[in-house]
């Protein structure tokens, strides 16, 4: 093609999830409740884990590191999509794509390695449970989430340089709600073989070593549960990594059916429907399942609940009641 004819491109199209006006509008209302939903329920697990002594340990470390990026990575991508549902103005800037690609990318693989992390927690206190606080002490804790964190910014920095040196003169038209790599390949009127063959090599070490890592730290975990005599020890230990064997599944089947196949065989439907689950899904349901089937997060819950009540009757009462002495007012409460 004559470099000639070519057009620097400033600003993207994105595409909406749907075309009619009222399925957007119930697109709108149903994503919004689960994009509030996330960043109130992880913000809770956040300040839960920070405030109550009891949850300072490896686990419920890594556990408010997820709970941030979930909120993250839901933040950016999510707040466009609302406004692309309700506005016919759906053009994102150059600068603007590049940037919610590069934090798309940057939070992405950092999940990944982070679960990767949590599962080899998993693996050191059920099979090894008499080092586990030498082994995974906090300097050890710090160390790997530092290296993930840098790992992924690396990735992602790569993957944006390469695409914002590709040239766009077919269209400005992305066939995502977002700017992810495979739909920004295809306006592109370069060879991006070199894109290709990066987003597959980068892909598959950032997910499947990863995986790997998860994969034989629960083979080693469901080796060491069954030579356990009784059954509810069995069942006990089991349920310390079930949580987080759930939320790997969800997060991982997803990334896979996106990622891990050549650009050729790109559904736009099927890739839209699987980039909701792991965009809105997945980080919206993350705090439940590991609350719900948690123990220690619902009493350290049930603690602050009652401590923060209890906080705010007293407050209230004092302010009511500003004649009692302050051992006056102690006595009352203590009747309770």
């Amino acid at each position: 093609m004559d470099q000639g004819n070519w057009t620097a491109v400033t600003e993207f199209l994105l595409l909406s999830l749907s075309e009619h006006a009222q399925i957007r509008s119930l697109l709108f209302v149903m994503f919004f409740m689960m994009y509030l939903i996330n960043l109130l329920c992880n913000g809770i697990m956040i300040l839960l884990i920070g405030s109550d002594p009891q949850l300072h340990t490896p686990m419920y470390f890594f556990l408010g590191n997820l709970s941030f990026m979930d909120m993250c990575f839901s933040s950016i991508t999510v707040p466009k999509m609302l406004t692309n549902l309700l506005s016919e103005n759906k053009i994102i800037s150059f600068g603007g794509c590049i940037t919610q690609l590069f934090f798309f990318i940057f939070f992405l693989g950092a999940e990944c390695m982070l679960l990767s992390i949590m599962a080899y927690d998993r693996f050191i206190a059920i099979c090894d449970p008499l080092h586990y606080i030498t082994i995974m002490n906090r300097w050890v804790c710090l160390g790997m989430t530092a290296a993930l964190w840098a790992i992924s910014c690396l990735n992602a920095t790569l993957h944006a340089l390469l695409i914002s040196h590709l040239t766009f003169c077919h269209s400005n038209n992305i066939h995502h709600f977002f700017c992810d790599l495979t739909p920004l390949l295809k306006p592109s009127c370069v060879d991006t073989s070199v894109n290709e063959l990066v987003i597959f090599t980068e892909g598959s070490l950032l997910v499947l070593v990863p995986f790997l890592v998860i994969l034989i730290s629960y083979v080693r975990i469901i080796s060491t549960i069954l030579k356990i005599q009784s059954t509810n020890g069995r069942h006990r230990a089991f349920s310390t990594c079930s949580s987080h064997l759930t939320v790997v599944t969800l997060f991982y089947g997803t990334l896979m059916f996106m990622y891990l196949k050549p650009p050729s065989n790109y559904s736009l439907e099927k890739d839209r429907i699987a980039s909701v689950v792991y965009n809105v899904l997945s980080p919206m349901l993350n705090p439940f399942i590991y609350s719900l089937r948690n123990k220690d997060v619902k009493r350290a819950l049930d603690r602050n609940v009652c401590k923060r009540a209890t906080e705010f009757l007293i407050l209230v009462a004092t302010k009511s009641r500003p004649e009692l002495p302050l051992e006056t007012g102690d006595l009352f409460f203590s009747a309770f």
